[in-house]
């Protein structure tokens, strides 16, 4: 176990140097341990395809990792921002969801055509699109308990391939739709301040650490029971799912009751620090041998992604969202986190923003939506299918 976790920091710095002197890495907002897991899952397959060794690694710390991660995004899920957000937070909210069960459905609709197992295009469905490499590393396994072997591998490869097809198609479509429409003239300037959380709940301390801590470590625990209260239905969740709901239930107390303070600022960074260490093990223990045989369907099944996720965007959340500049740059946005990540999402939105004209509506919508609401709801709709389709 102790050494396994030593690999993986390991890899977290081999990332972090490659992301250093390989721009287009930084460019596409690939994460650290995913460009150094990706080269040691490579050297890992050439070691046992020419059979020198195979290495096998403890995986006990990366599930608890995984939980606390995931308890700390379920802490990001604050009704009463969702509420100040007004219809058009509700509206895109209902867009996000929309396109997690079309993606889905979708990629299931099409493994059944190829002849493949259902789950295989769970694999390429929103674990991986909307979910990213946090909810490929966590669903893959549950994916694996069903049977399909390499389902983490799966899970990644296609979690990767969203990443940097998420970034290079979101300037364009934006950008298209913009000229095509001649949407500057709708742009207009809005107040920067709407929807801005206190300050005061994300300043860190290290005094705070501590209450961070504890407060996951409750609702990690708490979390069990539900979990356990829910396996009951006789339905598949993941192991995480009733952490997230504590931790929802409590940071939602927080705020309406007023007196349980949530430590959001130092939340996050722990949680963000147990994602990186949850793929860095991920990522070492992915057996790239595995998915030789599946390499021709992969393709189609993420292809398909790509054409639908291109049209979502362009006909879907444009219209929905106004037919205006604002909403030409949520459609850029929608093709980041849609596809990769947030922080892809952000990248995108820029690059349309310092062309033309800053969306502070845009700016608002998709950092909520895509960070605070989009792996709840994903984790849902993902648990329900994966138990529909078994």
């Amino acid at each position: 176990m102790y050494q396994t976790l030593a690999v993986a920091v390991g890899v977290l710095y081999l990332g972090g140097f490659f992301k250093k002197k390989v721009k287009v890495l930084e460019k596409f907002c690939i994460p650290a341990p995913v460009v150094g897991g990706i080269i040691f899952a490579v050297v890992s397959c050439l070691l046992h395809v020419f059979g020198i060794v195979e290495f096998q690694f403890d995986e006990t710390l990366k599930t608890v990792c995984m939980v606390m991660f995931f308890t700390s995004v379920g802490f990001q899920a604050n009704l009463k921002v969702l509420k100040a957000g007004g219809k058009s937070l509700v509206i895109f909210l209902l867009c996000l969801i929309v396109l997690i069960f079309t993606q889905n459905a979708v990629a299931v609709g099409l493994a059944k055509l190829l002849g493949i197992d259902s789950l295989v295009g769970m694999c390429t469905g929103s674990i991986p699109m909307v979910g990213g490499h946090g909810t490929s590393g966590a669903f893959g396994s549950v994916l694996e308990d069903f049977g399909l072997k390499g389902a983490t591998t799966l899970c990644t490869a296609a979690a990767t391939f969203g990443l940097v097809i998420g970034s290079i198609m979101g300037g364009p479509i934006g950008r298209r739709l913009i000229l095509k429409h001649d949407l500057l003239k709708t742009a207009v300037a809005e107040d920067a301040s709407i929807l801005e959380e206190d300050e005061e709940k994300h300043h860190r301390s290290v005094s705070m650490y501590a209450p961070a801590a504890y407060q996951l470590a409750i609702a990690m625990g708490i979390g069990t029971i539900v979990s356990w209260l829910l396996s009951q239905t006789g339905m598949t969740f993941p192991i995480y799912i009733g952490s997230m709901i504590v931790a929802a239930f409590m940071r939602n107390i927080g705020e309406y009751g007023g007196k349980l303070h949530i430590h959001m600022g130092e939340i996050n960074d722990i949680g963000g620090i147990c994602l990186s260490l949850f793929l860095g093990i991920a990522m070492i223990t992915l057996q790239l041998w595995q998915l030789a045989e599946l390499a021709l369907p992969m393709v189609i099944l993420l292809l398909a992604q790509v054409i639908l996720m291109a049209m979502f965007s362009y006909f879907v959340v444009y219209n929905v969202m106004g037919r205006d500049y604002d909403a030409a740059i949520l459609a850029a946005g929608t093709c980041g986190f849609g596809m990769g990540a947030t922080p892809n999402a952000m990248a995108n939105m820029q690059a349309l923003t310092e062309k033309f004209v800053p969306s502070i509506k845009a700016y608002m919508l998709v950092p909520i939506v895509g960070s605070m609401f989009a792996d709840f709801i994903n984790s849902l709709v993902i648990t329900g299918f994966i138990n529909f389709i078994n």
